[in-house]
């Protein structure tokens, strides 16, 4: 029987250890759904590929510098990242071994194995949150796109990121003048003045535009130093 490109096509369902994550085909689309929320689809990359882009830029020409990708995703941040030479080691973290299996030996595989393959990545396996407060390693950029925003997580125990806290976590794990970007599907000014409280300078905020609705946006702060 011929698939219906008006229903989703379930490609792979999985229970891991945050809940149910399903990969499926959409017409010419594949979707990540997590305990039933539409996180991303392989439809555009624009805003991922500028989370990228503005935190190598606002480095300003720092030479081979170190950057932590927080969630692995469809890829899209990993593919770009690994395809800049400017880039000296790639590091992704990624809470969902379905996910990095769909990209090992999946449908994903068409967008990341370049990536996968080039010497300077490495995927890691771990819960974003439990990474941040527990490694001992220090990066030039964090790009963050773990959820829908800092109003707007996936998991409710994911908030603790974006609060005075977290946000403590994260420029600890930045070497002095690096960069903390933070992916989301709308502003947030709240979370603008939160950066400023927890002590990051040059916060701004960057509107990627999209078909309809408001823009995605990339929150940009830099660790004083």
């Amino acid at each position: 029987m011929p698939v219906s490109y008006d229903t989703p096509e379930v490609l792979d369902r999985r229970e891991g250890p945050y809940g149910e994550v399903v990969l499926r085909r959409h017409g010419g689309l594949l979707q990540i759904i997590a305990n039933g929320c539409f996180l991303m689809d392989t439809s555009d990359g624009r805003s991922e590929r500028l989370l990228v882009d503005a935190a190598l830029t606002a480095l300003d020409g720092r030479p081979a510098p170190h950057v932590l990708i927080g969630g692995l995703g469809v890829g899209f941040s990993l593919a770009h990242a690994a395809a800049d030479p400017r880039w000296g080691r790639v590091t992704v973290v990624e809470r969902e071994r379905a996910v990095i299996d769909w990209h090992l030996d999946g449908p994903l595989a068409a967008i990341s194995r370049p990536a996968l393959a080039d010497p300077r990545t490495a995927i890691v396996l771990a819960d974003l949150i439990d990474y941040v407060n527990e490694t001992s390693d220090t990066f030039d950029a964090l790009c963050l796109d773990i959820d829908n925003g800092p109003a707007w997580t996936v998991t409710e125990g994911n908030d603790g990121l974006y609060s005075p806290a977290g946000l403590a976590s994260c420029a600890r794990l930045l070497r002095p003048g690096g960069v903390l970007a933070v992916w989301s599907a709308q502003p947030s000014p709240k979370f603008e003045g939160t950066l400023g409280n927890a002590g990051f300078q040059q916060v701004r905020t960057e509107e990627i535009p999209v078909a309809r609705g408001v823009p995605d946006v990339v929150h940009l702060a830099v660790r004083p130093g």
